[in-house]
């Protein structure tokens, strides 16, 4: 991207969808922190959700939906790196 685009284009949000019981399930106290930080950041959008009605997704390891599209990972250190990836992607 050159200079003159990267200079009008706006910055696009990382919209984030949790579903809370998921959340409640694998977010260890240790990481709420850098949760936290990361969902605070102005260009990061995020919603809980009672339930997202992806239960079988839901008891097997932590996930979201990321503008849109399902992000699963092994543990919510790696969901976390995910994101950040996601982020650095959409700049």
């Amino acid at each position: 991207m050159n200079f003159i685009t990267k200079l009008f284009t706006k910055e696009r949000k990382l919209k984030i969808d949790f579903c809370e019981k998921n959340l409640d399930r694998f977010l260890p106290k240790e990481l709420q922190n850098e949760y936290s930080t990361f969902l605070s950041k102005k260009n990061i959008e995020f919603k809980e959700y009672n339930c997202q009605s992806r239960c079988e997704e839901c008891k097997i390891s932590p996930y979201a939906i990321v503008n849109g599209k399902f992000i699963a990972a092994s543990d919510s250190r790696q969901l976390l790196d995910k994101f950040k990836q996601l982020e650095r992607d959409e700049k």
